[in-house]
């Protein structure tokens, strides 16, 4: 299955969020070994975009349930089991003889 978002294809799940959200996800959770500068630099960076679009959280929240209500079974490989029957559990549980 393809996906487009805003006519543009996501080929992993980092480009889905990154199309998803209008941004790199790099900017929310950081890169490994960046300095405090860059540290800074980017958080003040990800408050300037809240501060344009005030919805955003709400709406990455929005898609997440979205998709993940979409796709749950393939997301955590879910597969139903029915209950057993209700006289199964107590046809089970019965023992025969006597206690010494």
């Amino acid at each position: 299955m393809r996906t487009f978002i805003g006519g543009q294809e996501a080929v992993s799940a980092n480009d889905f969020v990154e199309l998803a959200l209008g941004t790199p996800i790099e900017l929310w959770l950081g890169v490994e070994g960046e300095s405090e500068e860059e540290r800074a630099a980017r958080l003040d960076a990800a408050r300037d975009i809240l501060a344009e679009n005030p919805t955003l959280p709400d709406d990455v929240c929005r898609v997440a349930a979205e998709v993940i209500e979409a796709y749950a079974p393939e997301l955590f490989n879910v597969i139903p089991i029915g209950r057993p029957p209700v006289g199964a559990r107590r046809r089970a549980r019965s023992r025969k003889g006597a206690a010494a």
